[in-house]
C-alpha cells in the first residue's frame, strides 16, 4: 500500500510537470485588454545583458584577450572633424552611403560567383534593422565581406577605398567590372549621426572579425567569438546620438530608403512591426474563478426567485465552449522597401507603354499620364541613360516661381540618388520637365553631392537640352502629321481628333517657356522658334506656327506681319490691320506680353523679316500704279500736315498719309527702335518698374491719316478755309484722343477728353451750353461760434465769482 500512495504521488507531481510544460509561457490580462507580446511567441524569456551591439558580457570578455587595438593612419582627428562638421550638407547622407556600400560589396560577390561558377544559395540582400530601447540601427548585407587584414587596410585609412585596387585590375584587364568603393569617405558619414560603430563582417574563406571605433584616435579589430553569425557579407551597427533619435523611427526609414536608395537593384528590407488583435483562449486558473463567481450568482438568484432551473443547467454545460479574450500583437517582418525598378536600364523595346506611366507616377507622384516621354541613352565623353517626361499638367503657380530652384529631374550614380536640386543639368524653361538621369562614371566630389568638373555638366546639360526639345519638336510633328489626315475615314477621323490636342495641350500649360527660351537660350532659339504657335487673321482660332505662316505666303509677300497688343479682341479690329486683311494678307497676332520680348530676340524667321504693323514704314507689296498714287496724295496732304502737326505740338514728332489704313480717319505708330503702344502699356504696369527712368525709350509717336475719310477731307477743307476756327482746335484734340485709344495708349489727359466728347454730345442734341445752374450752398457750421461763446461764458462766470469774492471781503 505504501508503494501505491508513492505511486500516485509520483503520477501526480508528473501531472504537475506536463500542465506546467503546456501552459508556459502565459499572457494575462482581462478581456479586450491591450496586451503586446512578441511574434505570436508570448513573453520573450529574459536574455543575459549584452552590450548595444549584441554582444554578451562573456563575450565581450572573450574578445578582449583577442582583441587588437591600432592607431588610424593619416591625421583623423582633423579628418573626422572635416567630414562630420564640413563635408556633409545632410546628415541623413550617412544611410544612402551604407546603402550604396552595400550595393557595391553585392555587386562585387556576385562577379566572383559568376566568374567563379560558384552556385550560393545565401541570397543578395540588404537588411536593416533598428532596435528602439538600445538605439541602435544595423544595416547588413550578404556581400563580398571583408578579412581581419580588409578591415584593417579599407577602414582604418580615412579616403582608403577597397575598390579601388578592383578598378584597378579591371581597367588592366583582370576584371571587367567598375563600382563605387566599398568603403571609403562615404562610409565614415556614420559618424553624423552615431557615437561608436561596430563592423562585422566575413569574407568568404576567412573568419568573421569585429571592428569598432568611436571616430577617436584608435580602432580595434577582433575575431568574433561567437563565430560565423553573418554566413557571408557585413553588418554596420550605429550607436545613434540623442539628437538622431529620428532614425529609429520606421516610417523616416522606409522614406529615406525610397529616397535615395528606390532604384537599388539588389532587394532591400526593413525589419517592421505592426500591431494586429487576436483571439486566445482564457487561463485555467482565471476561468476556474470565474466559473466560481458565476454560480455564487446563480445561486444568489435562485434564491431570490425560488425555481427549479436544474434542466437549464444541464443544457449550458452541453453548450458550453472554452472562453476567449482579445490580445494586442506585435508581429515582426521584413517589409521590401525598393519594389520600384529602375527601368532606365532596359532597352527601351523591351519596355511596355504601361510601366513608362506606371514609373513616371512613382517617380513623380503625380496622378495623371505624363503627355509625352523620351528614353534614351547618351555615349562620348560622358555616358548616361535618361528618361525624361513631360507631365500634362503644370504645377500650381509654376511660373509665378520660375526663378526659383528646379527640382524636377534626378541624378543617380548607379542607380543611387545624387541629388534632387541639379538644375545646371536642364536650362531653367525646360524646368517643367521631369525625369531621371543615371550615370555609371560620373565624377563626384568627396561628399558625393556635387559635381567636380563644369566641363561635364556642360556637355550632359547640351545633350538633354538636345533632347527634351527634339521630344517637344516630335510632339509637334505628330500633330501636324495628323492634321494632314483630316480626309480619313471616320474612325480614324475620331482617333486623330483624341491625338491631335496633344500638342495644343502642351502649349496651354507650358507655351510660356518656349518663349522664354527663345529669349534666354541664343544657342536654341531657332530650334524654339519652330515650336511657337499664335492665332493669326486667317487661322480661324487656330494656332499656328512661324513655318506654316511662311508656308502660306503668297510669293509677292516679302515679311511676317504681326500685332501685338493686349488681347485677340483689341488686335483683331485694330485699325493698323485694315488695308492688310483687305488684301488678303495674314497677320499674327501677339497678345503675350512675352511676344515683345520674343519678337526682340528673333528678328527673323527662316530669312523671313517680322514686321510690326504698329510701327513706322511698313512695306506692303503694291503695283506701281498704286505707288503712284499714294505718292501723288502725299503731296496733296503735305501741307494739312504741317498745320495739323502745329496744332497738336510736341504730342506727335510728325504726321503723314498712311498705306495702311482703309476705315480710320488716323491712327498713330511709333517709331522703329522704341517702344510700342504694348510695350508702354506693360512696362507701365510693372510692380517696381519705372517707366520714367527710360524716357528714351517712350514711343515716339507718329500721326498717320487716312486721306480717303470724309473727317479728314473736310479737316483739310477747313483748315485751308478757316485755319483759326476754334471747334477746328477742339475737333483737332477729339481727333487726336480717339486715335491715341484706337492704337494702345492711353489718353494722357481724361478731363480733356471728357469734356470734348460731352461737347460733342451736345452739339449733337442741340444744347447750347453745357454749364449747369447751381443754387447757391449753405456753408457747413464750423463749430467756432459755439465755441466762442462757451468760452465767454465761462469768462463772465469766472468775473461774477471774483466779485462775490471782493464784496465778502
Amino acid at each position: 500500500s505504501h508503494i501505491s500512495v508513492m505511486r500516485n504521488w509520483l503520477r501526480f507531481f508528473a501531472l504537475l510537470a506536463i500542465i506546467a510544460c503546456i501552459c508556459s509561457p502565459v499572457v494575462r490580462a482581462e478581456d479586450d485588454a491591450d496586451v503586446v507580446v512578441e511574434s505570436g511567441d508570448g513573453e520573450t524569456p529574459e536574455k543575459p545583458e549584452t552590450s548595444y551591439d549584441g554582444f554578451s558580457d562573456e563575450e565581450q570578455k572573450a574578445m578582449e584577450g583577442k582583441t587588437e587595438t591600432m592607431e588610424f593612419q593619416a591625421e583623423v582627428s582633423r579628418l573626422m572633424d572635416i567630414i562630420i562638421n564640413s563635408l556633409y550638407s545632410n546628415r541623413e547622407i550617412f544611410i544612402r552611403e551604407l546603402i550604396s556600400n552595400a550595393s557595391d560589396a553585392l555587386d562585387k560577390i556576385r562577379f566572383e560567383l559568376l566568374k567563379n561558377k560558384d552556385t550560393s544559395d545565401i541570397p543578395l540582400e540588404i537588411r536593416i534593422k533598428y532596435d528602439e530601447d538600445a538605439k541602435t540601427l544595423t544595416i547588413q548585407d550578404t556581400g563580398v565581406g571583408m578579412s581581419k587584414a580588409d578591415l584593417v587596410k579599407n577602414l582604418g585609412t580615412v579616403a582608403k577605398s577597397g575598390t579601388t585596387d578592383f578598378v584597378e585590375k579591371a581597367a588592366s584587364g583582370t576584371d571587367s567590372l567598375s563600382l563605387i568603393g566599398q568603403f571609403g569617405v562615404g562610409f565614415y558619414s556614420v559618424y553624423l549621426v552615431s557615437d561608436e560603430v561596430t563592423v562585422l563582417s566575413k569574407k568568404p574563406e576567412s573568419e568573421q572579425h569585429v571592428w569598432k571605433s568611436s571616430a577617436n584616435q584608435t580602432f580595434s579589430v577582433a575575431p568574433d567569438p561567437r563565430g560565423n553569425t553573418l554566413k557571408r557579407g557585413t553588418s554596420v551597427t550605429l550607436k545613434l546620438k540623442d539628437d538622431a533619435e529620428e532614425f529609429l523611427n520606421p516610417e523616416i526609414l522606409e522614406k529615406l530608403i525610397k529616397k535615395y536608395s528606390q532604384f537599388i537593384q539588389f532587394p532591400i528590407y526593413l525589419h517592421t512591426h505592426k500591431t494586429v488583435s487576436k483571439e486566445v483562449p482564457i487561463e485555467e486558473e482565471e476561468s476556474e474563478d470565474e466559473e466560481a463567481e458565476d454560480k455564487t450568482e446563480e445561486g444568489e438568484e435562485k434564491e431570490e426567485d425560488d425555481l427549479e432551473v436544474s434542466e437549464d443547467d444541464e443544457e449550458d454545460k452541453e453548450e458550453k465552449k472554452p472562453k476567449t479574450k482579445t490580445v494586442r500583437e506585435k508581429v515582426w517582418e521584413w517589409k521590401h522597401i525598393n519594389t520600384n525598378k529602375p527601368i532606365w536600364t532596359r532597352k527601351p523595346a523591351d519596355i511596355e507603354e504601361k510601366e513608362y506611366m506606371d514609373f513616371y507616377k512613382a517617380l513623380t507622384k503625380d496622378t495623371e499620364d505624363p503627355i509625352e516621354y523620351s528614353h534614351f541613352s547618351a555615349e562620348g565623353e560622358i555616358s548616361f541613360k535618361s528618361i525624361l517626361y513631360v507631365p500634362k499638367k503644370a504645377p500650381h503657380g509654376y511660373y509665378d516661381n520660375y526663378y526659383k530652384k528646379s527640382t524636377a529631374l534626378k541624378l543617380y550614380v548607379r542607380k543611387v540618388l545624387i541629388s534632387e536640386e541639379f538644375e545646371d543639368f536642364m536650362p531653367r524653361y525646360l524646368g517643367f520637365i521631369k525625369g531621371v538621369v543615371d550615370s555609371e562614371d560620373l565624377p563626384l566630389n568627396v561628399s558625393r553631392e556635387t559635381l567636380q568638373q563644369s566641363k561635364v555638366l556642360r556637355v550632359m546639360s547640351k545633350k538633354l537640352t538636345r533632347k527634351a526639345i527634339a521630344m517637344l519638336r516630335k510632339m509637334a510633328e505628330d500633330c501636324e502629321d495628323e492634321e494632314d489626315d483630316e480626309d480619313d475615314e471616320s474612325e480614324e477621323e475620331t482617333e486623330d481628333e483624341e491625338k491631335e490636342c496633344k500638342y495644343d495641350s502642351f502649349y496651354a500649360e507650358f507655351g510660356k517657356s518656349l518663349k522664354l527660351g527663345i529669349i534666354e537660350d541664343s544657342t536654341n532659339k531657332k530650334k524654339l522658334a519652330k515650336l511657337v504657335r499664335y492665332e493669326t487673321s486667317k487661322s480661324e482660332g487656330k494656332l499656328i506656327g512661324l513655318q506654316e505662316y511662311v508656308e502660306n505666303m503668297p510669293e509677292s509677300q516679302e515679311h511676317i506681319y504681326y500685332i501685338t497688343g493686349e488681347n485677340k479682341d483689341a488686335v483683331k479690329d485694330s485699325p493698323f490691320i485694315e488695308r492688310l486683311t483687305r488684301k488678303g494678307i495674314e497677320v499674327v497676332y501677339m497678345v503675350d506680353p512675352l511676344d515683345e520680348y520674343v519678337i526682340n530676340a528673333i528678328p527673323e524667321f527662316d530669312g523671313v523679316r517680322l514686321m510690326s504693323v504698329t510701327k513706322e514704314d511698313i512695306e506692303i507689296a503694291e503695283s506701281e500704279a498704286a505707288k503712284e498714287k499714294a505718292n501723288a496724295l502725299k503731296e496733296e496732304f503735305k501741307p494739312f500736315g504741317e498745320w495739323l502737326s502745329g496744332k497738336l505740338g510736341k504730342k506727335v514728332s510728325k504726321v503723314e498719309v498712311s498705306n495702311r489704313l482703309a476705315q480710320s480717319p488716323c491712327v498713330l505708330v511709333t517709331s522703329k527702335y522704341g517702344w510700342s503702344a504694348n510695350m508702354e502699356r506693360i512696362m507701365k504696369a510693372q510692380t517696381l518698374g519705372n517707366a520714367e527712368a527710360q524716357p528714351w525709350m517712350k514711343a515716339q509717336k507718329i500721326l498717320e491719316i487716312n486721306p480717303l475719310h470724309p473727317l479728314i477731307k473736310e479737316m483739310k477743307k477747313l483748315s485751308e478755309d478757316s485755319p483759326d476756327l476754334d471747334k477746328l482746335q477742339s475737333a483737332v484734340d477729339l481727333l487726336f484722343d480717339t486715335a491715341m485709344l484706337t492704337s494702345g495708349f492711353s489718353v494722357t489727359d481724361p478731363k480733356e477728353f471728357a469734356t470734348n466728347i460731352h461737347s460733342v454730345i451736345g452739339a449733337t442734341l442741340g444744347v447750347d451750353s453745357l454749364e449747369v445752374e447751381l443754387e447757391p450752398e449753405e456753408p457747413l457750421e464750423s463749430g467756432e461760434e459755439e465755441d466762442e461763446e462757451e468760452e465767454e461764458e465761462e469768462e463772465e462766470e469766472e468775473a461774477e465769482e471774483t466779485s462775490e469774492g471782493k464784496d465778502e471781503l
